[in-house]
Order: structure tokens, then sequence, then C-alpha cells
């Protein structure tokens, strides 16, 4: 019978006579064992670096006009061209993928934390808090969630994106919190759990200090997915009009105005939608590899215990 990773590590440890590794550093070796998790994790860190560092290198900013050079093709002085405006393409595209990669890393941060509180609660206080939380749930999973974003746009203008942040994470966790429930409800039978309860210990910290921790795999896993759907679902928005809003940017924007101008000047569009493609394959590679290496069932971890 195959055994697990850690299990093969502490057994390989104590015949050694040293110390069993931690999890963190068996999950890392798990992780970086794989060439998924190595080409994701490294796209997604020159992704970054472009996205943050880039526009320290380039001599143009995202506001900066040429109104010599009016949709102009790839040049020295414009490495990717300019927009009809005049507008430095590589300046804009970077600025739009910054506000993608935060509005996406902000968006799935909140909603996997949203999702692990009301799932929580909902399934250690059984009775009426859980028929709230539940009802309350139901009713946003059944919202029409990109109706009501886009009815809430306006409030978006004028630098207001982080109020965008928190709507678009209000639709991320519901699913999720229903899984966090389920698995609430069998954890808080545990040993561990009864016994803290026996102790004196308060429901909160329970739930904050035993409960939530023990699923920290599904919620790391969670998290990462629910960027490249965060990152999606905002380019969607701001595609047609109802995400961010000018004077900033962001991928959808300038596909939006790219998709015009794409057939005659495809430097205006394929920068920006091949940026917003390898950014979401990178965010899947890193999810998916996390996912395997929190998995002790995995195939790999299998494969490498049966060794």
């Amino acid at each position: 019978m195959a055994i697990t990773d850690e299990r093969f590590a502490e057994q390989e440890a104590a015949a050694a006579g040293l110390a069993a590794p931690s999890r963190l550093r068996v999950v890392a070796g798990r992780f970086f064992g794989s060439l998924q998790g190595r080409v994701g994790f490294a796209l997604l860190g020159l992704l970054f670096l472009l996205a943050f560092a880039g526009p320290y290198v380039g001599r143009w900013g995202y506001t900066d006009k040429d109104f010599m050079a009016f949709l102009q093709p790839p040049s020295p002085e414009h490495w990717w061209g300019t927009l009809q405006t005049g507008a430095d393409v590589y300046a804009v595209t970077l600025r739009g993928m910054q506000k993608s990669l935060i509005v996406g890393l902000l968006a799935a941060v909140v909603g996997t934390s949203l999702a692990a509180v009301v799932g929580a609660f909902a399934g250690y206080f059984p009775g009426w808090a859980d028929r709230v939380l539940t009802w309350f749930t139901d009713l946003l999973l059944v919202l029409p969630a990109f109706l009501i974003l886009a009815i809430m746009s306006p409030l978006f203008a004028g630098g207001q994106w982080p109020l965008f942040v928190l709507l678009l994470a209000m639709f991320l966790w519901m699913i999720t919190s229903k899984v966090v429930r389920s698995m609430t409800v069998s954890l808080k039978e545990r040993e561990f759990i009864q016994a803290a309860r026996f102790m004196g210990v308060p429901p909160t910290t329970i739930i904050f200090r035993h409960v939530i921790p023990n699923m920290s795999s599904l919620l790391v896993v969670d998290a990462t997915l629910n960027v490249s759907a965060a990152i999606l679902t905002e380019t969607s928005l701001s595609y047609f009009g109802f995400g961010i809003q000018p004077p900033d940017v962001s991928l959808g924007s300038l596909i939006a105005d790219g998709a015009r101008t794409a057939v005659y000047a495809p430097w205006t569009f394929w920068f920006c939608a091949g940026l917003l493609i390898v950014t979401v394959l990178a965010v899947n590679l890193v999810g998916d590899s996390l996912r395997d290496a929190l998995d002790p069932a995995s195939k790999r971890a299998v494969r490498r215990g049966a060794r």
C-alpha cells in the first residue's frame, strides 16, 4: 500500500536519526518538484516583475501622450506602439496589468476569507445561526452578479476601485462557504475540538484557532483559483465598461479599446490580450500544483511514496 509524502519523509528522517521535516517543507518540495508548479511560479513571478518594475524601464507614463505618434507600430521610441490617442501601449498595458493583478489578488483573498468565516460559523453553530447564514448564502447564489456590478459601476469612478474589489469579492465565496460548512460539521466532532470545548475555550477561538486552520489546504487552493476567476470577471466587466473606470485602465478596458483597431493595428490588442492569457494560465498552473501538493492522496504523492 502506498504511503504519503509526509509519512515517507518522516520514516526516512527517523531512519537517519533526523527531525521530521515540517509540513511546509514537504508541500514546498512537492510543489517545486513538479514541472507544472515551477513553470507556473516562474511565469507568475515574471508577470509581477514586468507589471510593477517594467514601468520604471520605459520612457513613457501611462498618462503621457505623444501627439506626434498616433496609432504607430512598435518602434525604438514606443516599444509596443501607440494607441489612437498617442498613449504608449507598453505603459498603459503594464498599468492595466497592475490593476488587474491587484484586483484579482485582493478579491480572491477577501472572498476566500469570507467563505471560511461564514462557512465555519454556519457549520459550528446549528440552529438559527446556521439557517440565517445558509439563507444569506443561497440568496447571493441566485442574484445576478454581473447585472448588480454593472448597475453599481458609476460608484467605481474617480479612483473608487477598492469598492469594486469588495463588491467583486462578495460574489466569489458562496460555493466554497458551503464546502467549508460541511467540513466544519464533521470537524467539530473530532477529539481535539471536543477537548478544547470541555476546557472552556470560547467558540470563536476554537473556530479561528482550530477549525479554519485545519481547512487551510482547501482555502489556499480556493484563493489561488479565485485569483484567475476574479481577473476574468474584472476583465469582462471592464470590457463592457462596467469595471475599472477612466482615467484608470485595466486589461479589460484596453482589450475593449484595442478590439476596434485589432485588424489594422494589432499591437493595440494582442499585447494586452496575450498578457491576460498568460496571467490566467500561470495562476491556474500554480493553483493546480498547490492542489496536488496539499493533497496527500494525489497521484504524484502516491508514486513518490511507492518508491
